[in-house]
């Protein structure tokens, strides 16, 4: 149950309701929302309404939601969340595209594709700093001098930089430099975690963990909520199935249905719900018709020389293509897409 107070309610009253709920056998507490206080609650429903706490005078409202997600839930909150970074919006009316290497590896590298994944249309560059493998011999990224040359690539490009945190002991330093801290799907029930980036004042993107049901995925990111952390990005990334053709089983029904659990904004990521370039473009044209708010595309200039996940790496030719047949989606989803800088032409894909 959620107990929704005026923005103005006196710390009084909503003390007074915690010792009520508290007295009553039932676990509260209360979330560091940005807006209106909240309190969150579980117990027994006929004893909590028998307290009659809408009666006190600076409650707002009271929403008997059932599920583990409850400030996700549609029920707590109609409208659809936009989060903000900087000027852009996402979960707005433009689709927003996040692309770049999955791993920073040099400077040029990094600018190289920085500078094509603008001029093709993109918003924000992703590119990991911290790199987390299955292998401890592979690479594991350039950690904060990677970061720098994120943040000097946002200097020269203006694009914002989504970028992976891997614990807790690096959130506040990951965060001095990107606009979204990512959580990766190894990291997806990393509860400190969870509860660390519920803590900052910065948008979170959560992937969807390989095994993990939308429930697990929803009741993940009812962790960053709680803490206070308004501003979470959804991202469906593949499960894992029976396909042995890809890396990954990419679940794009999850994308309406997730739409109709929560009020967060949802994207794709068909780069590692594919594990194969050549299935990246069919996948971001099937997500966006499907409703997501956005994709995130793994390009380099020369996948064949990456040090991580080469083979579902877009070439800019190929990201060229694909932001090109993305554009011939406007009329159909009736959403807008970012301008592109130079002419984007269309390119056999078989």
């Amino acid at each position: 149950m959620l107990i929704k107070f005026d923005r103005r309610a006196p710390e009084q009253d909503i003390n007074l309701i915690l010792t009520k709920l508290n007295d009553a056998g039932s676990r509260a507490f209360r979330s560091r929302s940005n807006q209106n206080p909240v309190i969150v609650t579980t117990g027994n429903i006929d004893i909590l309404k028998e307290l009659n706490l809408d009666k006190i005078n600076s409650v707002e409202r009271i929403v008997d939601i059932s599920t583990s997600f409850q400030l996700a839930s549609r029920n707590f909150k109609e409208a659809n969340t936009v989060v903000k970074v900087g000027h852009l919006e996402i979960g707005g009316d433009k689709i927003q595209v996040m692309a770049g290497p999955c791993a920073v590896e040099s400077r040029e590298q990094l600018f190289q594709t920085a500078q094509l994944v603008k001029a093709c249309g993109a918003a924000l560059l992703r590119g990991g700093a911290f790199k987390p493998r299955t292998s401890p011999y592979s690479f594991q990224g350039l950690n904060e001098y990677g970061l720098k040359l994120l943040a000097e690539a946002r200097s020269l490009t203006g694009l914002k930089i989504v970028t992976e945190v891997m614990d807790t002991r690096s959130v506040d330093l990951v965060a001095k430099y990107a606009d979204i801290l990512q959580i990766g799907a190894r990291n997806m029930q990393n509860f400190d975690l969870l509860k660390e980036v519920g803590n900052i004042n910065k948008p979170v993107l959560l992937k969807r963990g390989a095994g993990a049901s939308i429930e697990e995925w929803l009741t993940a990111a009812e962790y960053i909520l709680a803490g206070g952390n308004e501003n979470v990005i959804l991202c469906e990334r593949g499960v894992r199935g029976v396909n042995e053709f890809t890396r990954y089983t990419l679940d794009l029904a999850a994308v309406p249905v997730v739409k109709k659990l929560t009020h967060l904004p949802v994207i794709v990521d068909p780069s590692h719900g594919t594990g194969h370039w050549r299935y990246v473009t069919p996948m971001s044209l099937a997500a966006i018709a499907a409703g997501a708010d956005g994709l995130i595309i793994e390009v380099h200039p020369e996948p064949e020389k990456a040090l991580c996940d080469g083979g579902q790496s877009l070439t800019p030719k190929n990201f060229q293509a694909l932001m090109a047949r993305l554009a011939t989606l406007r009329g159909i989803v009736h959403r807008e897409f970012e301008e592109p800088k130079i002419k984007l032409q269309s390119v056999n894909m078989n």
